[in-house]
Formats: structure tokens, sequence, C-alpha cells
């Protein structure tokens, strides 16, 4: 490059923006552009690497930092309130991909202890990706996205137990026996955790209440916090990966832990691309010639196989093969953990180089796919729906008897979607005298509405025979207020093929995607950030309004 490493790296970061935004016009996660990137400044493309050591000292604190936020945010309440489903998929599809992906590997002609290592990294799942994903497409407080993110929580958990089992066999290597070494690790990590309980029950929520004065001083020491136990873990022998998560897990029960984790979100992003960027500066794509068909046999095993485990576990426990389907799209990619995970067991010299590579191609293959096969996965499921019924039990019982109601007396207003807008809508309603039976596809959504002593029922917008079990007969109103496109297509649709006169309310987050309702049937469309804005502008236009605001103001 210039030979300065400040000119170096301004290079790669323009570098990394150019790559970046082609990424994003192509809906692609970062990950993968910032991989491109390193190929190409590494030996493989341009041979940039005179900045490698400040890069991968870079790519350190970036680990660090994202298992301390993975730690910071670890929340247990969330298994809790998904049930078993969340322990039991989480487990499950971790012990099924690992087992079969080591028969798998090992029939491809590679060493044990190599299949070992490949099938471990293809069983995680990236939690970075996946939130952004269902939080853009506003399922993350789906059914299935919060059943997604409790067993994402139980991987995050498992692949650092991996870590400190991996630290020890390493250190075991050296040693005269590696039972010995377990049994060191293990005292060794016993008076480590005991020190970080005490100083949690002791010192760290007064010591965060003084620092919370200075936000500033607050995330720093919370950087601080993050780097000193990554050393000490790494001095003790676990890696710097364990010290990180353990200094994250150590504030996740204080008042802080979101604002610590939303103010150092940015930092953490920028600290990652270097280490993307590193891993992807290492690949030597010589290596990789003999490697994509198992590339690609492994690939096909992550983006198929792991949905289709994930759907078998879930219809076992009773839900319904549309929430296993979309459920199990989430572990169709491997994680950036699992790129860690090879790269640490490359660093304890388990494995070589080209496994690294291997694994990274395969992360670089399943992470783009599954990107697409997520973002249009209810129009993936209306084409395999058919196919899946093998995986759904007659009577899905998880999520009927969750929102089963018998409705025996007849409603004025039928409501789909019980969120925050439809609930205020719903209670609106009755409010106005009117009889409103509430509909959703979440059973906790159910409940709740359920126990304002409100009728409700499970049920799903986007099932066209739904309708046919409506009491659509006495309705005068059908109120959808979820604000997808293709959700109230297909209710309009439903509707007007059961034959239902009445009047029929949809919602639309854009203009455009209210006219395509209206010319669809639709009586009225509802634009809430619109409808919104428009009762905001009235209030602060009427003058006698604002006299009245100016005077208590004064």
């Amino acid at each position: 490059m210039t030979g300065s490493v400040f000119h170096d790296l301004a290079l790669l970061l323009l570098l990394a923006v150019g790559v970046g935004a082609a990424g994003v016009l192509l809906r692609q996660p970062l990950i993968i552009s910032f991989i491109v990137v390193g190929i190409a400044v590494g030996p493989a493309g341009l041979g940039w690497t005179s900045a490698q050591q400040e890069i991968e000292l870079l790519a350190t604190f970036g680990i660090a930092l994202l298992l301390f936020v993975v730690g910071l945010k670890l929340d247990l309440h969330l298994i809790r309130t998904t049930g078993p489903v969340a322990l039991a998929t989480g487990l499950g599809q971790v012990a099924f991909t690992s087992i079969l992906g080591y028969f798998l590997a090992r029939a491809l002609s590679m060493a044990p202890i190599t299949a070992l290592y490949v099938a471990v990294a293809l069983t995680f799942s990236s939690t970075i990706i996946i939130v952004k994903l269902l939080s853009d497409k506003r399922e993350i407080d789906s059914l299935h996205g919060r059943i997604a993110m409790g067993f994402l929580i139980v991987q995050d958990v498992l692949v650092v137990l991996v870590m400190i089992l991996l630290s020890a066999v390493g250190a075991g290597s050296e040693a005269t026996s590696t039972g010995r070494a377990i049994l060191l690790m293990a005292v060794k990590g016993g008076v480590f955790l005991a020190a970080i309980a005490l100083l949690m029950r002791f010192v760290l929520p007064r010591l965060l209440h003084r620092l919370a004065y200075s936000q500033e001083l607050l995330i720093l020491s919370a950087v601080a916090w993050a780097i000193a136990l990554a050393a000490a873990g790494d001095l003790l022998g676990f890696s710097k990966e364990v010290g990180a998560f353990l200094a994250g897990v150590s504030l996740a029960s204080t008042g802080y832990r979101e604002i610590i984790g939303a103010r150092l979100q940015g930092l953490r992003d920028f600290l990652l691309l270097f280490f993307f960027v590193h891993l992807g500066a290492q690949m030597e794509l010589r290596h990789l010639g003999a490697q994509w068909v198992p590339a690609l046999v492994l690939s096909a095993f992550v983006l198929i196989g792991n949905p289709l485990i994930v759907l078998a576990i879930m219809g076992y426990m009773g839900y319904r093969r549309r929430t296993s389907f979309l459920a199990g799209l989430t572990v169709a990619q491997i994680s950036e953990f699992s790129l860690i995970l090879v790269a640490l067991g490359m660093n304890l010299g388990h494995v070589g180089m080209e496994t690294t590579g291997l694994v990274t191609v395969v992360g670089l293959i399943t992470i783009g796919l599954s990107t697409y096969m997520i973002l249009y996965s209810h129009l993936l499921y209306d084409w395999l729906a058919p196919w899946l019924r093998v995986f759904e039990r007659h009577v899905p019982h998880r999520e009927e008897d969750a929102g089963a109601v018998a409705v025996e007396e007849p409603v004025e207003v039928i409501l789909f979607g019980l969120g925050r807008y439809g609930c205020r809508i719903g209670m609106g309603l009755v409010r106005n005298g009117l009889k409103v039976l509430g509909v959703d596809f979440d059973p906790e959504a159910v409940r709740n509405w359920q126990e304002l002593e409100l009728l409700a029922q499970y049920g799903d917008a986007e099932d066209p025979e739904f309708a046919a079990h409506l009491p659509l007969a006495h309705a005068r109103m059908v109120v959808c207020a979820a604000p997808r496109l293709d959700t109230n297509l297909t209710l309009l649709r439903g509707l007007q093929h059961h034959g239902y006169r009445g009047l029929v309310v949809l919602t639309a987050h854009t203009s455009a995607d209210a006219e395509v309702l209206k010319g669809a049937g639709a009586d009225l469309v509802l634009l809430p950030f619109a409808d919104a804005a428009d009762q905001a502008v009235d209030i602060l236009a009427a003058p006698a309004d604002l006299a009245r605001q100016w005077q208590r103001a004064a």
C-alpha cells in the first residue's frame, strides 16, 4: 500500500465503504462485503498487507466487544417466555446438525478433528444478521421471531461453552495430561467465576451508579471492563472471547445494560469490520481449488438441512408448519461465531488454513443465500406449503390450544392484529360500545387480550382458509391492523372468496400500498404514520390550543 499505516487504514476504510454500499444495494449483510474486502487486499488480491498487525489488533478488540455485548444482552427471560421450544429447538438443532454434519464431513474425507470443527461450525447461526432482518421485516415480536431469538440465545451460550472446552483442550496439548489440564482449567474457572460473582454483588452496581453521572465515562468504563476481563481470560488460558462474554454477563443484571449496549453497537460493528477484513486477508484462494465441492455440499446441508431439523422439532412439539418454517429459515446460515470458532482452532493448531478457508466460503454462500430466503420467507412458504404438511401434527395443539376460544355470540367487528396499534383501535371500538373479536397469530397476544376479558381467537390473516372459521354473518366490519401488504391482500381475497359483504378496513405503511389495497377492493385503508402526522398538525395548528399551551409554559 502506501507505506504509512494511517494511510493504509484510510484506503482500507474507503474500500470497505464502496464494497459495503454495493452489498447494501444487493440487500446483503455487510459481513460478506468486508470479507470480500479482506480477500481483495490480502495475498490472494492486491497484497495490501502492510497494516496486518494493526488490523489484527483491531479485530481482536472487535471480537471482545461482540462477546461482551452478547453477554450484556443475555436475556434468559426470553427463553422462559417462549416456553420449552427455545431450549428444545436450540439444543436439538445443535445436536442433530453436529452429528449429521460430522458424518457428512467424514464422508468428504476430512480427518476426525477437522470434521468435528466443521460440524460444530455449521450449527451456529448469526444473531446479528437475524435480528437485523427480522427487525427490518417487523417480525421480531412475532411468534416465530420470538422463538428464533430464544434458540439463538441458546446457541450463543453453547458457543461460549465450546470455546471454554477448546481452550482447556488446547492447554492440555502442552501439558502432561489433558485430564489434568481440564481439571486445572475447572479450578481456575471456578475462582474466576467466584471473583466475578462477588464483584457483581458488592462492587459493580455501586460503581456503575457513580460512573453513570457521565455517560462518556460510563461507556469508557464498560469498554475497559470488557477488555480487562478479556485479557484476564486470556491469561488464565480460557481465551479472550470467554473473558469478554463474562464481562457482559456481569453487567447484564444492572439497570445500565440497555444504554451500554446501544452506545457500544456502533463501535462493535466498526471494529468487527477489521475482523472480517483480517479473515478475508488470511484466505489463500489457491488452497480452495479442491474445497469447492465440499463447500457446496456443506452449504446445501446448512441451507436445507438446518431448517428441516427445526421444522421436525417444532412440528413434533405441536407448532404449525408455517411457524416452524419461518423460524427454521433463521438457521439457514452459519454465524460470525462459526468463523471465530474455526480461527480459534487454527490458533490452537487443531485445523489448518484450508479448513478456515472452507468454513469461510460456506459462510459467504449461506449468509448470502439465506438473506434472500428470509426476506422472501412468506413467498417461499406459499410455494412449499403443500410439501410441508408432513412436519405438522393433525392438530397443532401448541398454538391452537393457546388461543382457542368458542365464539358463540355475534360480534360486530373482527380485528386482526393485537399489537400496539391494533390494541388501541380495539379498545377505542370497545369504548364506543362495539362488540370486538380480536384475532392474532401470536398466542401470547391472544392471552393478553383475553386477560382484559375481551373476545380473542388465535388465527392467521395469511391463511386464505381461515376466513371460513370466523363469525362473519353478523360482523359489520373486518379490520386488519397489520401493515404488511401481502398479509392484507391475502385476508382481503379470503373474505371475498367466502362472500363477506361487510366493511373491510386494511392498513398500509405507504400511499403506494394503500392504492394497491383500494384497487383490490378495500373499503378503507388506514395509514398510521400519515394519519398520526395529520392529527398532530391539526392539534398544533389550532390557535386556541396553542395559546393555552404558551400560557402554561409561561
